[in-house]
């Protein structure tokens, strides 16, 4: 049996996003006002995102543990009892306000950045932000599906509405195929060299097992880092396909 497991392989999750942008992934997915954020919802599933991420062994950078702190701390003020007749000071001071403010500022600048990408530069990419989609033809095609790439926050909700719905008794199954990151990454490229592109559930096949769903979605991480394939979705949470960042 291969000793290998998926904690032997352990990607940072702070290359790719950061607390602000979780953030932001769950107020837009919530459709919140995010000036109305309701913390104790959005620190429940800020929780619940930090569990999962450790569950696959991505490490965290303390930023994220320090947001965490911060929105337990905004929770338990607002909890604090209002006094009888409060300052106007103590009227005005929400406890959201900082967050809020900062929310707002990296929001603005994700769509400073966002504008600044679309601009044309030679041989920068092969995909434009926004894209449409017919069979296996690349982002760019005619059609009325439009396409926006994803953040890793979608990709982990992916995963975890894939693996939520396992039989549970799959987990005390013993696998004794063999597998490694690397030959799950050739596999990827391999098949999207053929297809052009694929869904997540594609990917996997009929093996549905938890060992091969982990070890397929740290290759997906590992070759988004590497900047050799994206993930683009169908509308807001709509299904999600993962295309070669150059054409093969």
């Amino acid at each position: 049996m291969n000793e290998e497991t998926s904690t032997d392989y352990a990607i940072k999750l702070d290359i790719f996003e950061g607390p602000l942008d979780l953030l932001l992934y769950l107020i837009k997915k919530n459709e919140i006002d995010i000036y109305n954020i309701p913390i104790a919802l959005v620190t429940r599933q800020y929780l619940d995102y930090l569990n999962l991420i450790k569950s696959l062994n991505l490490d965290l950078a303390g930023e994220y543990l320090v947001m965490a702190s911060t929105l337990i701390h905004i929770k338990s003020r607002m909890l604090l009892p209002v006094p009888e007749e409060p300052s106007p000071e103590e009227m005005e001071d929400d406890p959201r306000a900082e967050l809020v403010r900062q929310l707002l500022e990296h929001q603005a600048f994700k769509e400073a950045a966002s504008l600044l990408t679309q601009r044309p530069i030679l041989e920068r990419d092969v995909f434009k932000r926004s894209a449409a989609i017919v069979g296996n033809e690349r982002p760019g095609a005619a059609d009325d599906e439009e396409l926006v790439e994803v953040s890793i926050f979608e990709l982990i909700e992916a995963f975890h509405q894939i693996v939520s719905r396992m039989d549970k008794k799959d987990l005390m199954e013993i696998d004794l195929e063999k597998l490694s990151l690397s030959d799950i990454i050739n596999d990827v490229m391999e098949r999207l060299t053929r297809e052009k592109n694929l869904t997540f559930d594609e990917l996997l096949g009929e093996k549905r097992d938890r060992r091969r769903i982990v070890y397929t979605f740290l290759a997906l991480l590992e070759l988004i880092k590497l900047k050799m394939i994206k993930a683009y979705q169908t509308a807001a949470f709509g299904v999600i396909r993962i295309f070669p960042a150059v054409e093969l």
